[in-house]
């Protein structure tokens, strides 16, 4: 797989550091869509010399490369996952995990918001998860 990425590196123009090719491995091993501080902490012990910052700047790079998204779930902080196939999220309100769930936005009619042009849409849906319904229910 390091031969895979590093091929994709350089189709992407980006140089394949190590810091760069781990935290794009931790990215695509976690389906938590961590944040900053979660990659940061993770990964820290590995390598002693990152900083939050340079967790930043390579999520910043990857997403100017179009291989990392931006999870914007409402709460302060954000929140990363890899580039795949769009989708849309679901948020526990119990438990405050986030489910990637099929795409679930149809098309906007230009005359409702004349004017303006569309470069993307997030559609994020809130509620409780299977797992936490549950528990409610057995309890």
């Amino acid at each position: 797989m390091q031969g895979t990425l590093k091929e994709l590196f350089k189709r992407k123009g980006i140089s394949p550091s190590y810091t760069r090719m781990r935290i794009y491995y931790y990215l695509e091993n976690s389906k938590s869509h961590p944040t900053v501080d979660t990659i940061y902490t993770e990964l820290i012990e590995e390598l002693p010399t990152l900083s939050k910052t340079t967790v930043y700047n390579v999520l910043k790079l990857f997403i100017e490369k179009k291989l990392v998204n931006e999870v914007n779930i409402g709460a302060n902080e954000k929140r990363y996952e890899l580039v795949i196939n769009k989708h849309s999220h679901f948020i526990c309100q119990v438990c405050s995990k986030i489910y990637d769930i099929p795409y679930v936005c149809g098309e906007i009619e230009h005359k409702v918001i004349k004017g303006f042009e569309i470069t993307d849409q997030e559609v994020n849906l809130k509620g409780v998860c299977p797992s936490c319904k549950q528990s409610r229910i057995t309890k």
